[in-house]
């Protein structure tokens, strides 16, 4: 999925690919940061098959961080900060996630847990210091992209494994079914957290 992203970037490189507010970041400036997380994801042992958990608040390092994840060739696994800790804790150690992106503002609403915690706004100076270029691809179809909990309503919450190709099949049957250019707008309405949130992020930036 992120190579897709990287075609969108080459065709539109100067336009805007996320706002947040007064922020704003390109399509390059978003390449380069998510390249430069993905770089900084492999020194520390992310790659195919490796669950990274993504715990941020609405923010462009929210996107910044799935698609670093993405390109490091790992899988994110999306933790609402709004969880109760226990659920947190649950899910952390569940799926024995390497690494945990946050934001610094989180870190009394999160619980212990045995991964490394990289906060994208108090650690970012040391991640700008990775290249900003593509990485090269490790992921294949066939590896996950993300692992997403149900809500543990019937009883203990499972983790859903989803594959490369999933998430692609189900981006590509969006475009051909919706015809998204750059005059549409999709209303980002679904905490990350569930599923629906997927298609949000991504059908916009693949197109």
């Amino acid at each position: 999925i992120h190579q897709l992203f990287e075609q969108q970037v080459e065709r539109t490189p100067d336009a805007p690919a996320l706002v947040f507010g007064e922020e704003q970041l390109t399509y390059r400036e978003l390449n380069a940061r998510a390249n430069r997380l993905a770089h900084h994801l492999r020194t520390l042992g992310v790659g195919p098959e490796v669950l990274v958990g993504l715990c941020l608040e609405r923010s462009l390092e929210l996107v910044i961080g799935m698609l670093g994840i993405l390109k490091a060739g790992g899988a994110y696994v999306p933790l609402d900060p709004g969880y109760p800790k226990e659920r947190l804790a649950f899910m952390l150690e569940d799926t024995q996630a390497l690494v945990l992106l946050t934001q610094e503002r989180l870190l009394g609403q999160l619980p212990p847990h045995a991964g490394r915690t990289l906060c994208l706004d108090r650690d970012w100076p040391t991640v700008a210091t990775e290249p900003a270029t593509n990485p090269p691809a490790t992921a294949s179809a066939t590896n996950l992209a993300y692992v997403i909990y149900t809500s543990g309503s019937t009883g203990t919450p499972k983790g859903v494994m989803i594959e490369q190709r999933a998430l692609v099949n189900h981006m590509e049957w969006m475009r051909s079914t919706f015809n998204f250019d750059g005059s549409d707008s999709v209303l980002q309405k679904t905490p990350i957290s569930f599923d629906a949130a997927t298609w949000e992020f991504f059908a916009p930036l693949l197109n």
